[in-house]
């Protein structure tokens, strides 16, 4: 129980209260931003829908995905705010690794299942901490 004291210093207290409780869980809960794959697609795209049904429904099951979680974003739409690429997407699909939104390194289409996941380990082994399959 808070002592006697009047009814502004008591809110002011519990607003100090919850002021560090929402500063501690933030910087407790808050880790560095991972590095992130981001798809360019577009509707109509074959290559893309090849993607799809090769690659999609196992990509965040993979070392490579839990590393790099997959984000579409449509090759027409404007580019989301957070994203600094260092050019536009031209080619659909295009892979861009980013690491807090900044642009790493991509790879443009899609080459095939074997070719790709080739060229997504070197990019990722290159541009950031990963080591690959365990």
């Amino acid at each position: 129980m808070l002592p006697s004291i009047g009814p502004v210093m008591r809110n002011r207290f519990v607003l100090m209260l919850i002021g560090v409780a929402a500063f501690c869980a933030a910087a407790i809960g808050s880790p560095a931003r991972a590095e992130e794959l981001i798809m360019v697609e577009e509707a109509g795209c074959v290559w893309c829908a090849r993607w799809n049904r090769e690659i999609a429904d196992i990509y965040p099951k993979t070392p490579e995905g839990q590393h790099a979680p997959l984000r579409r974003i449509d090759k027409r739409a404007p580019l989301p705010a957070d994203l600094d690429l260092a050019r536009p997407a031209f080619f659909t699909p295009t892979f861009i690794l980013v690491r807090d939104g900044k642009e790493l390194a991509r790879i443009e289409g899609y080459p095939g299942e074997d070719f790709f996941w080739g060229l997504l380990g070197e990019m990722l082994k290159e541009n950031t901490d990963f080591m690959g399959a365990s």
